[in-house]
């Protein structure tokens, strides 16, 4: 693979390790769509090359990086707190929520962490339109809207 973006991760293990995320160049392949390589070295499950395949190169470009976003965040290391970018820039990277959208009901959920797990939601506040689920250290936990359509920003309502 040709790489055009890595970065290195410190996973906080006795003894600290690394892992390792290398985005490759996009290609075309014989079928017209557009495929981009990626590979998570040192964590477990993902030490071989994979591929997304998109419409054009800038579609497999984004894939890939979603990938990797979702494989880091939903790995187990993540979840536990042990992987860290030691070089990341104070409040400036972008953070991850995750959407579930009822469209029947309405009703959608945002939520500031991959996983809740049940009873974790210790207290609950109702503000306007919307339920703010909060941990039992006072960290908010999620958003559930009501009334979604209208309340939801127009980028997460595609």
């Amino acid at each position: 693979m040709y790489e055009i973006a890595r970065r290195t991760l410190t996973l906080r293990t006795e003894p600290p390790s690394e892992v390792t995320v290398t985005v490759g160049v996009p290609a075309e392949e014989p079928t017209g769509d557009w495929s981009c390589p990626y590979r998570i070295d040192g964590l477990a499950g993902w030490e071989h090359e994979r591929k997304v395949t998109g419409v054009d190169a800038l579609e497999a470009v984004d894939l890939a990086l979603a990938m990797v976003r979702a494989a880091l965040a939903g790995s187990h290391e993540a979840k536990e707190g042990l992987l860290s970018w030691e070089e990341e820039p104070d409040d400036r990277r972008p953070k991850t929520v995750y959407l579930t959208w009822d469209k029947d009901g309405d009703v959608a959920y945002i939520a500031m962490k991959h996983e809740i797990a049940p009873g974790e939601a210790v207290r609950q506040e109702t503000v306007g339109g919307a339920v703010l689920d909060y941990g039992a250290s006072g960290e908010l936990l999620g958003v559930e809207l009501l009334d979604a359509a209208t309340s939801l920003p127009s980028e997460m309502r595609l």
